[in-house]
């Protein structure tokens, strides 16, 4: 994986994320990337990230099932942002919606917009290991 090398992460070793539905084109979730949760995407085609309050890796989807199936990978011009194309879930946000973009500012207001697909605490067993 060669090409890595043009990679450029920050100080902390990361590099942001931005995913996106390969069919319509909308913009799902933004995480981080270490240099090893990137390999492991490359490698395992589902994608891996750096959960930056927990300090460590996890892979989107192992609670809810709503795992994130990589199609193609992007690299800015810069090599500082990564764009992954992926098979999206029905929900990604870990609130129950399809896009954690689902909140748009009106007026000095927040309306959510999109329906709801699934329930966070039945999915995610709030307390339960």
């Amino acid at each position: 994986m060669e090409w890595i090398k043009e990679v450029k992460f920050d100080a902390e070793g990361l590099v942001p994320v931005v995913v996106q539905d390969e069919k319509t084109g909308e913009v799902l979730m933004v995480a981080y990337m270490t240099e090893e949760a990137l390999r492991k995407t490359v490698e395992d085609k589902i994608a891996c990230f750096y959960s930056r309050s927990r300090q460590k890796l996890w892979v989107k989807g192992e609670t809810s099932g709503n795992f994130l199936r990589v199609k193609e990978i992007w690299l800015d011009c810069d090599g500082d942002t990564i764009l992954l194309r992926v098979e999206a879930p029905p929900a990604v946000c870990h609130t129950g919606y399809k896009s954690c973009f689902h909140r748009i500012l009106r007026g000095d207001k927040l309306e959510i917009q999109g329906i709801k697909v699934f329930s966070p605490e039945e999915v995610y067993k709030k307390g339960e290991k």
